[in-house]
């Protein structure tokens, strides 16, 4: 009768024999647990096993990591490209340096593929290639394991048979004999291979994670290297591409003397509803008035601030100083020295003029007779509040945002008083009463702080 034919090369009679040896290797272990038979052990195989099994768990985790790494390179150039491809995209044909601009995208692209595909070449690749030998030894491991209980159980068997005293004895202790020869060759042959591969395969693992972090560090620093310089081209170019910009409102050129009359200290913003300012028309002066005007010919920023009056202190440019010395056009006047610039209208401050030569004093006789008796100007003057300073008129109306402002309105005229403290003082704020509360009452009016630039002084 044919055996059963099971596939793959099975037949009925290998299955039954595996089958018998399963059982046979559980029954010797079970035997060993209770102490009934005994059991081979080899202590330095059982510690290259652990050593061969923190290997394997290191390595595939390092390779994960390495995968992971190599996904967010790959991102990251993703990224990169779409960002400076977006640069490519906006910036202007006839701006300064669109081609070297292209030409540092395209080689950015270049440099990250670059980067990745060494990364792969050596590092990954060489990574899969040392975990590939730790399934294989893992499987003869296991296998080894299988061969020690056969093993085992042979011996185990031989010992029983040579005791027992039996008419057909001796065929059994021959044929035990031969399975005990048979099992201990299997065994040996592949423990053998064992013993000499787990330890050279655990001494193996520091020369990979030399290469290995070796070729990382070194394409990783190539690779940072050769992108810095690349960015570096990229920030110099709009770098002058900024400098061409015409937009560009402000000079930055110390010498230009003009240009630094103009620019003024930083101020505070103003407050949070700045009424438009209109010039009165008390304030107009006559501009075709010649001899209000002073001739001022303008041929570098030297003279022409040398040519500007000298009765003027070095104070915020106004738009009442430059009407009232000016005998050419505005733009006339700045152009040839520097670019035009522009500053917010809030800080047209007034210009005070300093005080003038005092005049001579007349003869005794004639200042005895034009000397006034004392006046309510005099009077006026004693019952100003203490620190009082100067007045100013306020040009717009102004509602206190907070408890220590002082509410006004177009028209008021306010008396300046010195800050208590002069730490607490703004720029661009001031402190005073209103002269009408001040008349009434005195100490007892209402004190404020209001923005200068609403006030024009008297």
């Amino acid at each position: 009768m044919a055996e059963l034919n099971l596939g793959k090369g099975l037949t009925a009679g290998k299955v039954a024999s595996n089958v018998q040896k399963k059982l046979t290797r559980a029954q010797e272990k079970v035997l060993q647990k209770l102490g009934k038979a005994d059991e081979t052990k080899d202590v330095a195989f059982e510690e290259g096993v652990i050593n061969f099994n923190k290997q394997y768990t290191e390595g595939s985790k390092l390779q994960r990591d390495l995968r992971a790494y190599l996904e967010a390179v790959k991102a990251m150039h993703e990224s990169s490209k779409n960002v400076q491809a977006c640069l490519a995209d906006m910036y202007e044909p006839d701006w300064y340096g669109k081609n070297d601009v292209d030409s540092i995208v395209e080689d950015c692209d270049v440099l990250w593929t670059d980067y990745h595909q060494k990364l792969v070449d050596h590092a990954l690749i060489s990574m899969d290639t040392y975990l590939g030998q730790f399934p294989d030894i893992k499987a003869r491991i296991a296998k080894r394991d299988r061969k020690l209980v056969d093993y085992d159980s042979a011996r185990h068997n031989y010992a029983t048979t040579h005791k027992t005293k039996k008419k057909d004895g001796g065929i059994k202790i021959t044929k035990a004999e031969e399975e005990l020869e048979r099992a201990q060759k299997v065994f040996e042959e592949i423990n053998i291979d064992l013993q000499e591969e787990l330890p050279s395969l655990w001494n193996s693992r520091v020369g990979f994670y030399v290469s290995t972090f070796q070729s990382l560090a070194g394409f990783e620093e190539k690779f940072h290297k050769e992108i810095s310089r690349l960015d570096q081209d990229l920030y110099d170019v709009l770098v002058k591409l900024e400098s061409t910009d015409p937009t560009r409102l402000v000079s930055n050129n110390p010498s230009c003397k003009l240009c630094q009359d103009f620019l003024l200290p930083a101020v505070p913003p103003p407050p949070k509803v700045t009424p438009s300012k209109e010039m009165k028309a008390e304030n107009i002066i006559n501009l075709f008035d010649a001899a209000a005007t002073p001739d001022i010919s303008v041929t570098s920023p030297t003279e022409v601030s040398e040519q500007l009056p000298s009765t003027h202190s070095r104070r915020p440019l106004t738009l009442h100083s430059l009407l009232l010395h000016r005998s050419e056009p505005l733009s006339s006047f700045l152009w040839p020295v520097c670019p035009p610039v522009y500053f917010p209208y809030s800080i047209l401050f007034y210009s005070t003029p300093e005080p003038a030569a005092p005049a001579p004093e007349p003869a005794p006789a004639a200042a005895a007779a034009a000397a006034p008796e004392p006046t309510e100007e005099a009077t006026a003057t004693a019952e100003m509040p203490p620190g009082f300073l100067f007045k100013v008129q306020v040009m717009h109306d102004y509602a206190a945002n907070d408890t220590d402002e002082l509410e006004m309105k177009a028209g008021d005229v306010v008396l300046v008083i010195t800050f208590d403290n002069p730490d607490e003082q703004d720029d661009g704020w001031l402190m005073g009463f209103k002269q009408d509360d001040w008349q009434q009452n005195k100490e007892n009016a209402a004190k404020g702080v209001f923005p200068e630039n609403f006030t024009q002084r008297l």
